[in-house]
């Protein structure tokens, strides 16, 4: 991925889904991103500097600067984690394979599956609709 240095920091061509197109994204920092959370501080985020919408990085791999996804909205955030509060505890407690939890709902959206990824907030719905259906089917 190619970084570009400005006189603003660092930046790096994001999706972001509220301008709908690639954006210069700044990297910054969660004292920006959460004034009101210190223990957020320290940690890396890039930020759309013309919707002010944001997103994390992979701060604990070898790339922590990585995005973890595309710059979403604040709904588009809520929907994120609600995906992850249900598919994530199906395939940690065994009852499916990730990959496999991952290729169901591929195979039903027509496109390669990543909770980071989803472009929109009803492409967020449909995939939280296609995990309670994986839920079903796994009881």
């Amino acid at each position: 991925m190619t970084y570009s240095v400005t006189d603003n920091g660092v930046s790096r061509q994001i999706y972001c889904a509220t301008c709908e197109k690639k954006v210069d994204a700044r990297l910054t920092n969660g004292k920006e991103i959460y004034p009101h959370r210190p223990d957020l501080y320290a940690l890396p985020f890039w930020i759309c500097d013309t919707c002010k919408n944001y997103v994390g990085c992979h701060h604990k791999t070898d790339n922590p600067t990585s995005p973890k996804g595309i710059i979403s909205t604040a709904a588009m955030r809520k929907w994120r984690v609600k995906i992850h509060y249900t598919l994530d505890p199906l395939w940690k407690s065994g009852k499916i394979n990730r990959g496999k939890a991952y290729a169901y709902i591929s195979k039903r959206l027509g496109y390669t599956y990543h909770t980071g990824n989803l472009r929109s907030e009803a492409d967020a719905k449909k995939a939280y609709e296609l995990v309670l259906q994986l839920k079903e089917t796994i009881k």
